[in-house]
């Protein structure tokens, strides 16, 4: 399906960067430096995000509610309709190094705009959680997309789980630095820091396409050119194997909002239970649920971090990219069955962390190697469609669960049992995707050789 590219660097004696990564994976000679790059730009990436995300808690709970994040959720998937065909007519114009430059610079530009809005008293609780949602799977899947043009296959099931290191430690420290500035200075500067950040990576972006082309001439091809006409849309429902891993990104985000949403509920009433009530208490409440957010953030990127660099790469070693996929449904639907009889805010936090750990290890290293067979097309726009309008109608679907939820009075445990019914449908699927991939794989070894 897809021209092979060739490694990054060209094959020399290992240097000290390839030995010291390859106490994490098997890292051969001249792959360290080039990954190691490709670790630190998305180290900054989750890092600020993580900043981000825990301004956004603080700010659409404070001002709205658990409910009204929920509903939120489902305006990013209506924006999306709007978002993806625009981003796949600009990819369809431009090679890859100006495609993610010039849409970094786009994002980095709305914070420095959300600063001056929300410096002039403005509530953008909402907005800025639309925002949100579409900006970090843009730039995420992005970034993705990019490492999974100048890898092959077999570099990439070896070289993610390393490069995963750096999501993993940028997750972590982003979430233990946004506990402290959020008490300290408030939500507002931390985006202009982010929007310096992100032009920083678009720098290292550069650097690690400049490596890539220098050491091959089908890379250079690659670099150079546009991709195809075909939207993002189009590749998803024309390739089973590319609608089978939108249907599990679906309903993972289904389990993992519903998750997200009663935590939210409970840290809300315990906000009010410690603050009190009342629009006079906004920020108090708001600081309250930034720092309790920062805590749970921080312990989730913590073990998740533990699970990328110790286990990660062992799983795709030992299980394989299919075997991985099915680690994260089985502890879901463990995790919701014990909320099913402790649904207490401490059970849900400990859920939460292992479950979100899990997603953002693991997981999250699974997903991204999933697309290493794929075309260039689908690695930019079907993935990018994938990462941002699946995920948010995942949460347009979970809103919905929310809302008929509440209207019909279910409790914790009632929320809890539905998950777990979402759960067995995702194995399901996943097992769908493990017969998939085994035909692709056989298919792209018949054309390329066992090299790939």
């Amino acid at each position: 399906m897809t021209e092979m590219s060739t490694a990054v660097i060209p094959a020399v004696r290992r240097s000290w960067v390839d030995r010291l990564m390859a106490l994490a994976t098997e890292v051969r000679a001249g792959e360290g430096a080039a990954a190691l790059l490709l670790a630190l730009n998305v180290f900054l990436l989750l890092g600020s995000y993580y900043l981000l995300k825990t301004v956004r808690e603080a700010l659409i709970l404070s001002e709205s509610g658990a409910e009204v994040k929920s509903y939120a959720s489902a305006g990013q998937a209506l924006l999306l309709l709007f978002v993806i065909p625009a981003y796949g007519a600009l990819a369809s114009r431009m090679n890859r190094i100006k495609l993610i430059t010039w849409t970094s610079l786009f994002f980095a530009g709305n914070l420095v705009l959300f600063y001056l809005a929300g410096q002039a008293g403005i509530r953008e609780g909402v907005v800025f959680y639309l925002w949100l949602g579409i900006y970090n799977n843009f730039v995420i899947a992005q970034f993705w997309a990019f490492a999974n043009d100048i890898y092959t296959e077999d570099q990439g099931k070896r070289l993610f789980p390393v490069i995963g290191i750096g999501s993993s430690l940028g997750a972590w420290l982003g979430a233990e630095a946004a506990k402290y500035s959020i008490g300290i200075f408030g939500p507002y500067p931390t985006m202009l820091v982010v929007a310096v950040v992100l032009v920083l990576c678009v720098l290292m972006t550069r650097v690690s396409n400049n490596w890539a082309v220098s050491g091959s001439a089908a890379q250079q091809r690659s670099a150079a050119k546009p991709l195809s006409s075909d939207g993002g849309f189009e590749l998803i429902f024309h390739d089973r194997y590319l609608l089978l891993i939108a249907t599990l990104v679906l309903l993972l985000n289904i389990v993992n909002s519903t998750g997200e949403f009663l935590l939210g509920k409970l840290v809300t009433a315990e906000a009010i239970k410690h603050v009190g009530a009342g629009a006079a208490l906004a920020a108090a409440r708001g600081k309250y649920i930034g720092q309790f957010y920062g805590e749970f953030f921080g312990a989730v990127n913590l073990l998740g971090l533990l699970m990328q660099v110790f286990l990660a790469s062992r799983v795709l070693k030992y299980l394989g990219v299919r075997g991985a996929l099915f680690i994260l449904p089985i502890i879901a639907f463990g995790a919701y069955g014990l909320l099913l009889v402790y649904p207490a805010l401490a059970v849900v936090r400990m859920v939460k962390i292992l479950e979100n750990s899990t997603d953002y290890s693991i997981q999250s290293t699974t997903k991204q190697a999933l697309f290493l067979l794929t075309s260039r097309e689908a690695k930019y726009k079907a993935k990018t469609a994938i990462d941002t309008f699946v995920v948010r109608m995942g949460d347009m679907l979970q809103a919905a669960l929310v809302f008929t939820g509440t209207k019909f009075a279910l409790g914790l445990q009632s929320f809890a049992a539905v998950t777990m019914v979402m759960t067995v449908l995702w194995l399901t699927v996943a097992g769908l995707i493990f017969k998939e991939h085994l035909a692709l794989e056989a298919r792209q070894r018949k054309i390329h050789g066992p090299s790939v």
